[in-house]
């Protein structure tokens, strides 16, 4: 299970990055990020200073990287809660009986 766990933890990973991806891309594409730049921009800025110091609230590669971080916990989590919840139903199979099934010809 831990196999099979890594291997579909991994693989949502690489969805995650994608749909962030296009969704970072749409909306950059509609200036969402620009204006969310611009006001974080004339917020955090006294206007004696002039914008030649002016930092970027979302870039891509802040995006990317938190994207990342998230995805790469995702993978830990949900490798080890799917490791652990099939030992957990193996050990209860195991206590109750689980459930068996007889299949016959019909006479």
């Amino acid at each position: 299970m831990l196999k099979i766990s890594l291997i579909v933890a991994i693989v949502m990973f690489f969805v995650w990055m994608i749909a962030v991806g296009i969704l970072y891309l749409t909306m950059g594409g509609m200036g969402v990020w620009s204006r969310i730049n611009d006001t974080f921009s004339t917020l955090t800025s006294s206007p004696d200073v002039q914008a030649a110091g002016k930092t970027d609230l979302i870039t891509a590669g802040r995006v990317f990287g938190v994207t990342a971080i998230v995805g790469a916990i995702n993978i830990v989590l949900f490798t080890a809660l799917a490791t652990v919840a099939a030992f957990i139903y193996n050990a209860a199979a195991a206590m109750s009986g689980g459930v068996e099934l007889t299949l016959g010809e019909r006479d």
